[in-house]
């Protein structure tokens, strides 16, 4: 049997300030730290354990990772497939600034000129659920970022980008987290939350609504 739990990394400096962050690098701010802190603290009272950590190789989610293995002790895995969506050149631009007109949804046209199709992000989020599948059963834990977690999440659900303007978004806040339980004999995925972030304290629970 598999156990995965799909986790978004705590509160960058990017988040805070607004922009569109993509596969820019931004570390966690002061109140990330605390998140993934609390999120460890948490898991550890609770006698929480994984086998193994993969993490998107961005600084944020790196981050994150490392806090929560260092209590854990767990190792870690830096996996460059979980991370964010490419946003092409609307990285590092905040939405304000953005045109109106830009379609984040489109499934096959690349955003901002260079960056990734939500069919391409489909694709990646797949491939990278499929590599944790060619594993041993186990508990993964993934850090990774919300954009391409929502992915996951089609990919898990069977909903296909094509249909995303009509489709659900799927929320992660900082260090929100879903697990999963998937049986290799049925083939079967069971959903056994979705993001979980019962454990912060009043001071860190930021609920900041832009995903990656």
């Amino acid at each position: 049997m598999y156990f995965i739990t799909l986790l978004r990394h705590g509160e960058s400096e990017g988040n805070s300030s607004g922009v569109i962050q993509g596969q820019s690098d931004y570390p966690l701010t002061q109140t990330g730290i605390k998140q993934a802190k609390e999120l460890a603290s948490d898991w550890k009272l609770n006698h929480t354990s994984f086998d193994l950590i993969i993490s998107s190789s961005l600084l944020r989610a790196s981050q994150t990772a490392e806090i929560i293995a260092d209590s854990l002790q767990v190792p870690i895995e830096f996996d460059p497939a979980w991370k964010e969506r490419n946003f092409g050149s609307l990285q590092g631009i905040s939405l304000q600034e953005i045109n109106q007109d830009v379609d984040f949804f489109h499934p096959y046209q690349p955003i901002g000129g260079s960056g990734e199709s939500q069919l391409d992000l489909f694709i990646r989020a797949g491939q990278a659920l499929q590599n944790i599948l060619r594993r041993s059963p186990g508990s993964y834990l993934i850090i990774s970022h919300g954009g391409i977690l929502n992915k996951a999440l089609y990919v898990i659900m069977g909903i296909t980008p094509q249909g995303h303007y009509n489709s659900p978004i799927f929320h992660f806040g900082n260090t929100g987290y879903a697990q999963f339980r998937y049986n290799p004999d049925s083939h079967q995925w069971a959903v056994l939350c979705l993001n979980n972030r019962g454990f912060l304290s009043p001071q860190s629970d930021h609920k900041l609504w832009h995903q990656d």
